[in-house]
């Protein structure tokens, strides 16, 4: 089993690759990563029309008809879903968000490149359900004074140029209430306010395209991919520093420092998109917590961790498990253990091609080391019920624990893994079912129904995501979602389009789109081995990524490992997160806010 699963890193190893598309036409793909989640995001930026909008228009006629750089995950663009009637919809919070704070979202779509505002209004939403309850729809349909109703406002400027209502930019300039505004249409709010930069203290000045790829925030250095760097990032000038100041500042450019972000009064101004080719340490962080801060600005700092022991199925070696259990036992960790119940081998990879099959009862050792898990501080959690699909190679070789049980994925020429679509048969009573049969397949073996759902790889489609938040109403992972899910801002009104994907990752606990309360995993795993066209990553590397997630107020360093590995990594991390300033708590504690 140990060379079985180093074969194939493990198998749950899911993360977006970014790389530029092919032509229109071409197929789209979804690359996966050794890090075992969705660690980047698939999203591209928005088109750069133009390096220097007008400074004297309000709005700019010109509009883009090509795209620039874009992740071939998301085939061929074109309009989103039909707009829902509805102007919004209602987010619930998540546990520990202040009751008392409401926040609105508001987002471009207009144009080819619609879909893209709804997919980045679902993340800026999904971030700040950390602190508030929200509500999201198009800024065209924003009204003269709609924002009184919140105590926070974002906006993300997508589409070059979108028919931004006089109505909201009167409002944001009424400065009322705080406005994380970000990227594109900066300049129709400077329009509109002819003393904007006496009063303000600054200004824009044009997009830069160049290697800006570092953006440091709260003393700490995070990353910006090369592919973010042709759809620009506004210079913005501060003239008086007694009244603005720039939170984070992007380096590597030839122009020299960026104010990657700029705030002043009631205004906070992003100069990009930041939800675009998304890596572990991104400037994304940096965007979630100023999104928390607009939620909720009276957000506890903590720096809690966890620990999730990752793909347990009947074929599990207990002995492993037992010594993973003992380690953090000694160290006083609590951790939940993703289990898998029943096993299937049916192509007989390692096997000599000889089908193989067991449920968790029929492994009376395996009990007893879950058992054991539980009684030094696990929690199990249910991982699908086979953790892979049928008789089908998806995309490894059939087997429990390295293919997808919930999406259908193969590995093509450049040793990519590319996402394909839901299984076939993929419904509600299908995913009922799989529930269903793990849940029987646990209590045959002595174990009661897990309170929370990972779904294998990270991945599901919309439906199957519905029937675990009806069944749970929790989950451990990184999110899957889809374009056309939240038309008009009503989520879950829509039809997925699964050509256009994308996942997230959180840095703190969240109620996401689907309503499910997702604890975070934002650290990845150990992955010795470089695996599909992505590096190794160690213990150091985990650390690292964990030092910079401290930029994020109430930040979750999360990580998950392999008990095949031993426990030598597993102390290496543990340690290296203590050392941080982590302190590890349950998922439960976590979960409760």
């Amino acid at each position: 089993m140990r060379s079985r699963l180093l074969k194939v890193a493990a198998g749950v190893a899911l993360a977006v690759a970014m790389i530029p598309a092919p032509a229109a036409q071409a197929a789209p793909t979804l690359n996966l990563d050794a890090v075992g989640e969705l660690a980047e995001n698939v999203l591209p930026a928005p088109p750069l029309t133009t390096t220097k909008p007008s400074a004297t228009s309000s709005r700019i006629t010109k509009r883009t008809t090509q795209p620039g750089i874009i992740s071939t995950a998301l085939g061929t663009l074109g309009l989103a879903s039909t707009q829902a009637a509805a102007a919004g919809t209602n987010g619930g919070g998540a546990p520990g968000a202040k009751a008392s704070q409401k926040t609105l979202i508001l987002y471009d779509s207009t144009g080819p490149w619609a879909w893209l505002g709804e997919a980045y209004a679902v993340q800026a939403g999904n971030l700040a359900s950390h602190g508030s309850a929200y509500v999201m729809h198009p800024v065209g349909s924003y009204t003269a004074g709609e924002m009184s109703g919140y105590t926070g406002v974002i906006y993300v400027g997508s589409t070059y140029d979108e028919p931004i209502p006089v109505a909201f930019l009167d409002d944001v300039l009424a400065g009322s209430k705080p406005v994380l505004w970000m990227a594109h249409n900066i300049w129709q709010l400077t329009a509109r306010a002819p003393s904007f930069q006496a009063t303000y203290g600054w200004n824009w000045v044009q997009y830069d395209t160049g290697a800006a790829t570092t953006v440091r925030y709260e003393n700490t250095d995070l990353g910006r991919n090369p592919l973010a760097t042709p759809s620009g990032l506004m210079i913005t000038s501060i003239t008086d520093p007694a009244i603005a100041s720039a939170p984070a500042v992007a380096t590597g450019s030839a122009v020299g420092p960026i104010n990657w972000a700029t705030k002043a009064k009631n205004l906070t101004y992003i100069g990009e998109v930041p939800f675009s080719y998304v890596d572990h340490g991104d400037r994304y962080l940096a965007a979630a917590d100023l999104i928390s801060k607009v939620s909720n600005p009276a957000m506890a700092d903590r720096k809690r961790a966890l620990v999730r022991i990752e793909d347990v199925g009947p074929d599990a070696d207990p002995n492993e498990l037992r010594a993973v259990a003992d380690y953090l036992k000694s160290q006083n960790v609590p951790f939940t253990i993703a289990v898998y119940p029943r096993f299937e081998n049916p192509l007989g990879a390692d096997n000599n091609g000889v089908p193989e099959a067991a449920n968790l009862a029929q492994k009376p050792q395996v009990i007893k080391a879950l058992q054991y898990m539980t009684q030094r501080g696990g929690t199990i959690l249910m991982h699908g019920y086979t953790h892979q699909f049928g008789k089908v190679i998806n995309p490894y070789d059939g087997r429990s624990g390295n293919d997808f049980e919930f999406y259908l994925a193969h590995v093509n020429e450049n040793d990519s893994v590319i996402y394909d679509g839901p299984v076939p048969g993929d419904s509600a009573a299908w995913m009922q079912g799989r529930i269903n049969s793990a849940t029987t397949a646990l209590a045959q073996a002595g174990f009661p129904k897990p309170a929370i759902f990972e779904p294998p790889h990270y991945a599901a489609s919309a439906v199957d995501y519905q029937v675990i938040q009806q069944n749970f109403g929790k989950r451990y992972d990184r999110g899957l979602y889809f374009a056309g899910y939240c038309p008009g801002g009503a989520c879950g009104t829509g039809t997925p389009q699964y050509d256009k994907i994308y996942g997230q990752y959180f840095p703190y606990l969240v109620r996401d789109v689907y309503g499910s309360i997702v604890a975070p995993e934002a650290v990845g795993n150990v992955e010795p081995e470089p695996f599909n066209n992505h590096p190794a990553r160690l213990p150091s590397d985990l650390v690292k990524t964990a030092n910079q997630l401290k930029v994020v107020d109430d930040g979750v360093a999360s990580f998950f490992y392999h008990p095949y590995l031993g426990t030598g990594y597993l102390q290496q991390t543990v340690s290296g997160l203590k050392n941080a300033g982590y302190q590890f708590v349950s998922v439960g504690t976590v979960m409760a806010g």
